[in-house]
């Protein structure tokens, strides 16, 4: 990761982030932001590699700024940390575009973990919310949706699912990463969706993805 952006407006919860992802990553360029209005200002000026975006700030919700940085730069790998375990939170930020949900109350050591597992494509997430995530699943019935995707569509989906970026999916597909990203944009818009996480959710809820497809 080469520029990490923290949005947090507790100062000494700030900086417990600010050294997990110095833990995380080798020699990050880190930026700070207590509210809305200065991680907007912080962006007019820089392109970020990884946000880590707190739901609850004293401007507004963190909700608008997952869904603004998703629309306006897509590359950047979005991961929620927050208080927040409940569904309508969780599912909310999927939605908005978040690629990882982390729960501040977890020990300094697994949140290094789940950040630096971030290269290897594994998802950011807390135990506990991957176990709600599963029993979400679990608990609903799966829609008798047809699949709206071509076959092509469902490849790159799956490899998607997988954790690959557009540049991998590019290389083993054999195809430009223009053709890749285009294959990725038009996944998105036939699930209604904004991001890969909730792609990889909505893709398990209608049967196209095993529910045990494996992560890299």
């Amino acid at each position: 990761m080469q520029t990490v952006l923290i949005v947090e407006d507790h100062e000494e919860t700030r900086q417990w982030l600010a050294g997990i992802v110095r833990d995380a990553f080798a020699s990050p360029d880190l930026l700070e932001a207590g509210t809305l209005e200065q991680a907007r200002a912080l962006l007019k000026q820089r392109t970020v590699s990884l946000a880590l975006v707190d739901l609850s700030l004293p401007d507004g919700s963190g909700m608008q700024l997952l869904q603004s940085l998703q629309e306006s730069s897509p590359e950047t790998y979005l991961v929620v940390t927050t208080i927040f375990d409940d569904d309508r939170h969780l599912f909310d930020a999927l939605q908005a575009g978040a690629n990882g949900y982390l729960l501040k109350d977890q020990p300094r050591q697994v949140m290094v973990d789940s950040l630096s597992g971030i290269a290897s494509g594994r998802p950011p997430l807390s135990p506990a919310i991957a176990r709600r995530i599963l029993r979400h699943f679990q608990q609903a019935p799966v829609r008798a949706v047809e699949n709206p995707l071509s076959e092509r569509e469902v490849e790159v989906l799956l490899l998607l699912a997988k954790g690959l970026g557009r540049s991998e999916i590019a290389e083993l597909l054999n195809v430009s990463v223009n053709t890749a990203a285009s294959h990725i944009k038009s996944i998105y818009r036939k699930l209604n969706v904004s991001g890969r996480a909730e792609a990889t959710l909505e893709a398990v809820q209608m049967g196209i993805v095993p529910q045990s497809q494996p992560r890299r």
